[in-house]
């Protein structure tokens, strides 16, 4: 742990910190690529294989079938069912609304312009498993895709050591009407949506997080299919000032800690004072915590907790380009406005992450790693393609025929200007 003023961070500290997490794929290229290569050649096989040898369960039909969804809703308590259902109607609301801010565009300049807006027609979302299963991420994956209109959404998640789907995954597939879930995880997933197998579909972009391994295998397959981007390790930065409650402050750190040991938790504070109860806080609660403790208090060696003034907290933060951001001060809409980079915000002590990662509306599939500086989390747009199209008459043509003939003899492109040119001769 870092706990020290941010002025007093020497130059590999702050870059340790800024820096976090970045993914170190050269001991795993080799065999994510042979994995994905024998799912090219070999399909299902590949698949079965590569199931029994890293999930230890053997699957002769990958596809999830309808008797064992309506197993699965009696395993699953009618509380968690009633809770998927009104997270769905909250996800749906805010993508809807999301929507209705994506427009087609018609134009007059010299002739027309326009862009037409399509969906993506079909779409793989990864949903992880292994220390957990998470029907929160079947929600935030497929729910955007079906307001943009895909035709066909599919599922993939590892299996149970049943060989069974999770439980509450097929039902939060169930709920949102996906057109297929498959009991295949990893990097053998990644490739059968990739490429297609006799049993999975190809499809043409894979959404959802997944452990390293998963993520290499997107980053491989892009070009061949389109991917959202590439999700690392969960991470929160929190910005306090003196009216903030380091009770919560450290409950939030915690939270996001136990996803992963790989976390990466950020406290900034106004006062050294502020700084130290927080870090107080998080040892009090920390005594009582049983579940998942180890994971927990190996993310929390990366943890940093920085204090200085609320200007230079912010362009810090800014730097950092979080996943999550809480802003747990005074008037937390003013520093809004000074926010360039992060995955999503919590404005208010009363906005934990927690609520965004399941029910608010908004998504929790978000860029990790500083990669917020230049994406977007998953949205209604990331399944949407914008098509532009133009129509000119000759008159529309002859007045813009200058600047396009010009351009194209001065990259040495004749036809190019010929086409132009011609036209206009007759």
């Amino acid at each position: 742990m870092i706990f020290k003023s941010l002025y007093e961070l020497t130059k590999e500290e702050r870059e340790r910190i800024i820096n976090r997490n970045k993914a170190n794929f050269d001991n795993i290229f080799d065999s994510v690529v042979k994995i994905l290569r024998d799912v090219r050649e070999k399909g299902d096989e590949a698949l079965r294989y590569y199931t029994k040898l890293f999930d230890k369960v053997e699957i002769e039909d990958f596809k999830v079938s309808r008797e064992e969804i309506e197993e699965a809703y009696n395993k699953v308590d009618y509380k968690v069912v009633e809770a998927l259902e009104r997270a769905k109607e909250n996800i749906y609301y805010f993508h809807k609304e999301q929507l209705k801010n994506i427009k087609e565009l018609r134009v007059e300049r010299n002739g027309v312009l326009g862009q037409i807006v399509r969906a993506i027609e079909k779409v793989g979302c990864y949903v992880p498993g292994g220390r957990a299963f998470y029907p929160s991420t079947v929600l935030m994956t497929t729910i955007p895709a079906k307001v943009a209109g895909c035709k066909e959404i599919y599922i993939t998640s590892p299996p149970t050591p049943e060989g069974k789907g999770n439980a509450a995954t097929l039902i939060a597939g169930d709920l949102v009407k996906v057109n297929g879930i498959y009991k295949v995880g990893g990097v053998q997933a990644i490739g059968a949506l990739a490429y297609g197998t006799e049993s999975i579909p190809k499809v043409d972009i894979i959404v959802g997080p997944g452990n390293i391994y998963v993520t290499l295998a997107k980053k491989l397959v892009y070009g061949e299919v389109n991917i959202d981007f590439l999700a690392g390790p969960s991470e929160v930065l929190i910005i306090g000032d003196e009216f903030s409650n380091p009770n919560y402050i450290a409950l939030d750190l915690l939270a996001q800690a136990e996803h992963d040991p790989n976390t990466s938790c950020v406290a900034l504070l106004t006062s050294r004072e502020k700084a130290e109860e927080v870090k107080r806080e998080l040892e009090k609660i920390l005594k009582d915590i049983d579940e998942r403790k180890e994971i927990i208090k190996e993310a929390l060696k990366n943890l940093a907790i920085l204090y200085g003034e609320l200007e230079d907290l912010i362009k810090f933060s800014n730097e950092y380009a979080p996943e999550h951001l809480e802003l747990f001060v005074r008037e937390p809409e003013k520093i809004l406005e000074k926010i360039e980079s992060a995955g999503s915000i919590f404005l208010g002590e009363y906005s934990p992450v927690p609520i965004g990662d399941y029910a608010s509306g908004t998504n929790h599939v978000l860029p990790t790693s500083g990669f917020s500086r230049c994406s977007s989390g998953l949205n209604v747009e990331t399944f949407l393609k914008k098509i532009t199209y133009q129509k000119f008459d000759k008159e529309a043509l002859r007045n813009i025929k200058d600047v396009v003939i010009t351009l194209a003899e001065a990259e040495g492109l004749k036809m190019h200007a010929e086409a132009v040119r011609r036209r206009l001769r007759e």
